[in-house]
């Protein structure tokens, strides 16, 4: 490949990775402290991703590989998503900024797989040449997060993150078409949507080891959407000054784990690799867990980096597997399947379930342990919960209303509705108190629970896998096949 087309190709995965780092790390923390959206709103919107990953094969299938060549449905869509990210930024209210985000997402998620077409039409080798430009995704995923690390707080509090992934979707709707004329693949022919959802590869769960892998993988993505959904809140929560940036330390593992990935693979075979993930995941939310109980921050920044076992060892490990059962006919289509079952209907799934798992210990669904005090007043918003002290005790409520009548920001007062559990769960009690924001603070979900269930989930899921899954060492399915 002439070393001119590698960095085109290269700048196209940078960007690509770049769009959707922008806005989802970032997204958690501004939705719960800045719209006062619940967590189980906050698991319904990180669904968003997976209904597009649900419907972006229909794209892919019926009119991009039929009628448009792939740069110009890559400029296209990325130009309509920056409209629809750029709206996104201005929405406060979850039934507008919900679906607003599924347009995003409906017009992104195609892009990625269009974008992994062109560049392997560019080929002549995608086996050796393709991971060294997708790397450069990962890469544009890690840059996004330092960039947004020089906002500050200003990255989780205001709608900026949401305004760069515009700009940058803009700029990558400008360069695709740039980018190599990619016709499409199969014009002429017609296609079927079982096809296209690669469920032509059902067959395959007739073999039992295949189906326990699938299950499994399924199964497995619901206690796995607590991390991207909650995580970064989670870090906040325990005062992680650089949140946006030690995020970016998963990603860091995570090209280490690629290239160790060969090497870990040939000498465990499929079936203890992908249990080390399973047992990844489970030690990194046990670490959080201890992180929670006050075991110091090192057990926060050591959980993000096992980032590199938790998603190589299964994601890729995932499509690695298929690729190897697949017959060779159906091989493509069965990718497709795979990936409908885990990032598709799995993490569908999961983002609803882990969204409701954070709810049922948050206050008012749970007694907080701990409060956080927030340094500047104006970072609280309307509908927020706080607690304040008084004469009589400790008060809860939900802020109704911020008087920002002083220049001063210390000095602003809140209209706050208090709530009542004399007759059992919180509830509003009709009474209003005005106080100051500098003596209100934050309940702190009670994390160490979250985690505590996600760690279990992932180890209970291992043992069935582990009794019940076959499967030959690499090497030998390759000769055997």
């Amino acid at each position: 490949m002439p070393p001119a087309l590698r960095v085109r190709l290269s700048a196209m995965m940078f960007l690509q990775f770049f769009i959707w780092s922008a806005w989802y790390v970032t997204m958690g923390p501004y939705l719960r402290d800045v719209l006062a959206f619940s967590p189980r709103q906050i698991g319904w919107v990180y669904n968003a991703t997976a209904v597009a990953a649900m419907i972006s094969p229909f794209v892919i299938g019926m009119v991009a590989d039929r009628f448009f060549a792939a740069e110009r449905v890559m400029a296209c869509l990325h130009l309509v998503g920056a409209g629809f990210m750029f709206a996104v930024s201005r929405a406060a209210k979850f039934e507008v900024f919900y679906p607003l985000l599924i347009g995003h997402t409906l017009c992104f998620m195609p892009t990625v797989a269009l974008a992994n077409t062109l560049a392997m039409k560019q080929m002549s080798n995608p086996g050796k040449q393709f991971p060294h430009i997708a790397l450069l995704g990962t890469i544009g995923w890690i840059a996004a997060g330092q960039l947004l690390n020089l906002f500050q707080t200003r990255a989780m509090t205001t709608p900026i993150s949401f305004q760069l992934a515009a700009g940058v979707s803009l700029i990558m709707a400008a360069y695709a078409l740039t980018l190599p004329h990619t016709p499409p693949k199969a014009a002429g022919r017609r296609a079927t949507a079982r096809e296209v959802l690669g469920l032509d590869a059902l067959r395959m769960l007739r073999e039992p080891s295949f189906a326990v892998f699938v299950i499994t993988a399924f199964l497995f993505c619901i206690p796995l959407t607590l991390y991207w959904g909650f995580a970064t809140m989670f870090l906040q929560d325990m005062g992680v000054a650089n949140v946006v940036g030690t995020m970016t330390i998963g990603q860091a593992s995570q090209i280490v784990f690629m290239l160790l990935m060969p090497f870990v693979l040939g000498r465990l075979g499929v079936k203890w690799v992908f249990a080390l993930a399973l047992l990844g995941w489970a030690t990194r939310y046990g670490l959080f867990h201890l992180g929670y109980e006050g075991a110091g921050p090192w057990s926060l920044y050591l959980g993000v980096a096992l980032h590199g076992i938790c998603y190589v060892f299964f994601f890729v490990l995932a499509y690695i597997y298929v690729d190897q059962e697949a017959p060779e006919a159906i091989r493509t289509r069965a990718q497709g399947f795979i990936s409908l079952v885990t990032l598709g209907l799995g993490f569908f799934v999961g983002s609803i379930i882990a969204g409701w798992t954070v709810q049922q210990f948050s206050f008012p669904n749970a007694e907080p342990a701990r409060h956080r005090v927030l340094s500047d007043p104006t970072r609280w918003t309307e509908g927020s919960f706080a607690k304040w002290e008084r004469t009589d005790g400790p008060v809860y409520g939900r802020i109704v209303k911020i008087q920002r009548r002083e220049s001063d920001a210390a000095q602003w007062n809140a209209a706050v509705e208090i709530l009542d559990r004399t007759a059992g769960p919180y509830a509003a009690s009709g009474k209003t108190e005005t106080v100051l924001l500098s003596a209100l603070s934050k309940p702190v979900t009670l994390w160490g629970k979250v985690w505590l269930a996600g760690s279990s989930s992932c180890l209970i899921l291992m043992v069935p896998f582990l009794l019940v899954f076959r499967c030959f060492p690499v090497e030998s399915a390759s000769r055997a096949r």
